[in-house]
């Protein structure tokens, strides 16, 4: 496990030396900040009865929202980012369209400059879901439902020293983390609470880093890394959240979204890694 969080940590410092230059040249300016996208991908594929290829026809869509909203005064400074990410597909054959991707993250982050790059320092996240989520069997037969919106929910916060380069590159530390998790009394017991509670508290320590670079023109890659152990039980068990975020825009309109993460929750599951990735091509609206 310490080499896990070791390799992915080393995402958000060894790349810096890389892209020093675009770093300096995104320093932190006065006032606020604002910018975000909008990406809406649609994919299809059909095969007529002659193809020997096989495959099976399906059609999909996401909508991807990814808005920063960034304050900067005097020797204060409030970081925010809003993240909504929705998808659904159905295949031939299907009624109806199932759901493949569902995320909706709040992260909030206020500092006082300390000295130099650094600053005291508050976070908020917030994780949940927007729509229901299933769990199947191997033949797409619905077993029973494992979430809906707002359940579950997860809350972090906690005081700490933020290190701050620019907007496009800084880490938060927090020794003393709080984390609840709420779920709805359907799923009590589930998601890391007690048999027949609904919620499960949290103390411990937590670690969040940020890294965006511009690998070349109109291609750059964002990089999102979280950390959390628990001091109240197993401790060694590092709660690890990493997502990599790769965007190419074709033109004004027209980009492409690479989009990666790796969850680890020894509370959830504890044979190894969530893994997910969705890729997609369609209208993007940057703001």
């Amino acid at each position: 496990m310490k080499k896990i969080v070791f390799a992915l940590a080393l995402v958000l410092t060894t790349g810096s030396v890389f892209a020093q230059e675009e770093v300096a040249k995104d320093s932190i300016t006065e006032g606020w900040k604002r910018g975000g996208n909008v990406l809406i991908t649609f994919n299809q594929s059909a095969f007529n009865n002659e193809w020997t290829g096989g495959g099976i026809g399906n059609i999909a869509a996401n909508v991807l929202i990814n808005y920063d909203f960034n304050l900067t005064k005097g020797d204060l400074i409030w970081d925010n980012k809003f993240i909504a990410d929705y998808g659904v597909n159905k295949n031939k054959g299907q009624e109806d369209f199932t759901k493949n991707n569902d995320r909706l993250e709040l992260n909030s982050l206020a500092g006082k400059k300390m000295k130099g790059n650094w600053y005291y320092s508050v976070y908020f996240n917030m994780k949940t879901q927007m729509d229901r989520g299933y769990v199947y069997d191997s033949n797409g037969v619905v077993l029973g439902t494992s979430s809906h919106f707002f359940s579950p929910v997860y809350f972090q916060a906690g005081p700490g020293l933020l290190w701050k380069k620019s907007d496009n590159l800084h880490v938060n530390i927090s020794p003393a983390a709080a984390k609840v998790i709420l779920v709805h009394k359907e799923f009590a017991g589930a998601y890391g609470t007690e048999a027949g509670d609904t919620s499960r508290f949290e103390l411990g320590a937590a670690v969040r880093g940020y890294y965006k670079v511009d690998l070349m023109k109109n291609i750059s890659v964002e990089n999102i890394l979280a950390l959390y152990s628990n001091y109240l039980e197993d401790p060694q068990n590092v709660d690890i959240d990493y997502t990599m975020n790769l965007a190419m825009r074709v033109n004004k309109y027209i980009s492409a979204n690479l989009t990666f993460q790796a969850l680890y929750d020894d509370n959830v599951q504890r044979n190894g890694f969530q893994i997910r990735e969705t890729f997609g091509l369609g209208f993007n609206y940057t703001f």
